[in-house]
């Protein structure tokens, strides 16, 4: 839908999401796929924050956050997946402008606060390993909640900057997104004004946002890495390896996607390998993080299994 300026252009107030131009029995297959994994990674993250919550051997800093990340995980899939769903469906769906902004806005608090709260989690872990005797007085409960209340800030606040930055640009060309939700970079590409701005408003708010947890994580498993090394017996270099083990390998696959996305030059890759990436960490993200808890973590699992037997 379009409404005439003065300035003889076309104002847009809806965009048209592509989606995967496939065909209709792919589109299905894909639907049932998106709508399990859904099930599955709303109904995994609140067992883990049920279990934090009501298992006193988890009411710990390390499994605190590991609740916030669930969290953060639930309010990510929960905005883009169920339209996403209805596209698939439609083979493309209309999203109003307004509808579009606030997608953005959310999906930017729930990557920013992921980000955030990895760095925390690896800090954790630095802190754990590097520094056991001061570990309950660094990592307090009253620490611990104020951190992520921060992280939360961080990410509501500085969002709604770049938010109201590209909602002020005019969109008055073709209404097209070839993407699978309101993704900043595709969104940015049919603004009829310059966005410079935008685009730096953006690189700044990565910096707190992305990079700057990017190199606490690296920071800390440097220092991990090398107090492991440095522990006599193989026994105890596995046993300390196997407390990050988890953390880290969600930390690979989370940065690993969003970097192929947002780092490497779109010009590079094309949209379907775009929408592929895009997927895989606002879809399947969120479903491999309780499991990987889950697998690799015996105070979660024994919890579950005290949770079964109720």
């Amino acid at each position: 839908m379009f409404y005439p300026q003065e300035n003889n252009l076309t104002a847009v107030t809806e965009f048209f999401l592509l989606g995967f131009q496939a065909s209709k029995c792919l589109r299905i297959f894909l639907f049932f796929i998106f709508l399990v994994v859904y099930c599955g990674t709303i109904w995994g993250n609140l067992l883990i924050i049920t279990l934090v919550s009501t298992s006193k051997n988890l009411h710990t800093p390390m499994y605190f956050f590991i609740s916030q990340l669930s969290i953060g995980d639930i309010l990510l899939t929960s905005v883009i997946v169920p339209n996403m769903l209805q596209i698939l469906l439609n083979d493309g769906g209309i999203i109003p402008f307004i509808d579009c902004i606030t997608q953005l806005y959310f999906f930017g608090v729930a990557e920013a606060f992921d980000c955030l709260i990895l760095a925390l989690m690896s800090y954790d872990r630095y802190v754990a390993i590097c520094n056991p005797l001061r570990y309950t007085s660094i990592m307090t409960n009253t620490s611990c909640v104020v951190l992520t209340i921060l992280c939360w800030m961080v990410g509501f606040s500085l969002n709604l900057i770049s938010n109201i930055s590209t909602a002020k640009l005019n969109f008055c060309g073709s209404n097209i997104i070839d993407h699978l939700f309101c993704d900043p970079l595709p969104l940015l590409e049919l603004a009829c004004s310059d966005t410079f701005i935008v685009h730096l408003v953006i690189f700044l708010i990565g910096i707190p946002c992305v990079f700057f947890p990017t190199a606490i994580i690296v920071i800390s498993y440097t220092y991990i890495v090398v107090t492991i090394l440095r522990i006599p017996s193989s026994t105890g270099r596995q046993k300390a390896f196997s407390t990050c083990s988890s953390h880290l390998t969600v930390v690979s696959i989370f940065y690993g996607t969003l970097f192929g996305v947002y780092v490497v030059p779109t010009k590079q890759q094309s949209s379907t390998i775009s929408k592929v990436l895009s997927m895989f960490y606002t879809v399947f993200t969120p479903l491999f993080n309780p499991i990987i808890y889950s697998l690799k973590n015996k105070d979660i699992r024994k919890a579950v299994q005290k949770w079964m037997t109720w």
